[in-house]
């Protein structure tokens, strides 16, 4: 299994829609990629021992693939759609990490 984590830098101008992207951009991926994606998650930067002001990600996505094949094959003919999404929800650039599920 293996995690793609789509990470959104914070910063003092940084806007995120986190609402459209859990509700809306996240559905929408999944239902593009099919059975290629298992499943995904959202995370947001919250208070704790250090302020969300300060969290290097405002937010963060996940998307959980059997293999990077089958994330190749269910995103790469939805790229241009998928990533034309974008600046509905944020003006920051993705920082994009693919890591092997160790536990789980």
């Amino acid at each position: 299994m293996i995690k793609v984590s789509v990470m959104y830098p914070n910063g003092p101008d940084a806007r995120f829609d986190e609402a459209y992207y859990r509700d809306r951009h996240m559905p929408m991926v999944k239902q593009l990629m099919g059975d290629y994606c298992k499943s995904y998650a959202v995370d947001g930067a919250i208070p704790g021992g250090v302020p969300a002001a300060n969290a290097p990600y405002i937010a963060i996505g996940h998307l959980f693939c059997d293999s990077v094949d089958a994330f190749q094959a269910g995103f790469g003919p939805h790229t241009k759609e998928i990533m034309g999404d974008i600046p509905n929800y944020t003006n920051q650039t993705p920082v994009i990490q693919m890591s092997e599920v160790l536990v789980g």
